[in-house]
């Protein structure tokens, strides 16, 4: 009998290198008092130790309630704010000590998009002035002869008419603002965009556009987005990833389906269950989890688990020891001692 030879193994699949990683990301505002506000009183404790990593061409998604920190942790990755501590990096590099040339590099690799389009735009400035500005401070993606055709072919991939770059911005829809917001955060070619909120303030009909929009840019031009939104419906429709925030910090972690279908922190559960649901029958199968009280000061928060004050499940061991962000059964990390998996009707 002959021998038989077997096939060489196939090659392991090299490991995914995150194209930003965020490690224990700390921001807190001092609470100052009297008539020249020198005395400390306090800190709001905004951002408070959050870690994730961001892999090329994914999205995302942040979610939580008003006042949670979402906003702050944009401000602080678009080196806007200066952190309190902690690191993050792009593609290996520390971004907090970037300077000179490294950090204009480093702009022009991750840009936002803001949320509200009409404050985010200078009123005062041509939609051609506001998307070709990026240009007059990193000239050499676009030289001066070439700009006009830069900011048309701009607008064209935005949905908006090439024509209309020497209109003002109040002009424009606020859908059509956002388009522009978008343009301009485009015109720098960056590999990250930071999208804060970016259709809280649209109607309905004109969030599935610019969602669908930002879709098809991510697919055409290789983007990866953090996507900061308070409405679940929302960020599932584009994310690939969803980190749960609550007062500061991220709670839950993992897959659009392990979050929306298989969520194991009480307040994903108690977030899911308050999603509107249009089919009747669905909507009176539904358990909908009322949390009592409001949501803690950011100055003085609660000690060891700070959803306890809200928790149903809260037990004397969460007042005494902050639950960490680990799997715990599920197959996503999740920051509660007594994580389960509940059925949350979509």
């Amino acid at each position: 009998m002959s021998e038989q030879t077997l096939p060489d193994p196939a090659p392991a699949e090299p490991a995914r290198e995150p194209i930003l990683e965020v490690r224990d990301l700390v921001k807190h505002f001092p609470v100052r008092v009297g008539v020249l506000f020198k005395h400390t009183i306090g800190q709001v404790r905004a951002v408070d130790g959050v870690s994730f990593d961001l892999y090329r061409g994914e999205t995302l998604g942040v979610v939580g309630e008003s006042g949670c920190g979402k906003s702050t942790l944009a401000q602080v990755l678009m080196r806007l704010e200066p952190p309190t501590s902690g690191n993050a990096s792009y593609e290996g590099r520390d971004i907090f000590r970037m300077r000179g040339s490294e950090l204009r590099k480093l702009r022009r690799s991750i840009q936002i998009v803001l949320q509200d389009p009409y404050t985010s735009l200078n009123p005062r400035m041509t939609v051609g002035d506001i998307i070709g500005e990026p240009f007059e401070i990193h000239p050499e993606v676009a030289p001066k002869g070439s700009r006009a055709a830069k900011v048309r072919e701009l607008l064209d991939v935005v949905g908006l008419n090439p024509e209309h770059l020497n209109r003002y911005p109040h002009q424009f829809s606020g859908g059509q603002r956002q388009r522009i917001g978008i343009a301009r955060a485009l015109a720098l070619r960056p590999d990250v965009i930071i999208c804060d909120e970016p259709v809280s303030a649209l109607d309905v009909s004109i969030q599935a556009q610019v969602m669908n929009l930002l879709g098809e840019l991510q697919s055409e031009f290789g983007l990866s987005y953090v996507f900061i939104a308070h409405d679940l419906s929302v960020v599932r429709h584009l994310s690939d990833r969803v980190a749960v925030m609550y007062l500061g910090k991220i709670v839950e972690v993992g897959s659009e389906e392990q979050i929306y279908s298989h969520p194991m922190h009480p307040y994903t559960q108690a977030l899911l269950s308050a999603v509107p649901v249009a089919d009747p029958t669905v909507r009176g199968q539904r358990q909908v989890i009322r949390l009592e009280g409001d949501v803690p000061s950011p100055v003085d928060p609660p000690s060891g688990c700070r959803f306890r004050t809200r928790c149903w499940k809260a037990q004397e061991i969460c007042a005494e020891e902050e639950p960490e962000l680990v799997v715990r059964g599920g197959g996503h990390p999740s920051a509660c001692h007594f994580a389960e998996e509940r059925s949350v009707v979509p």
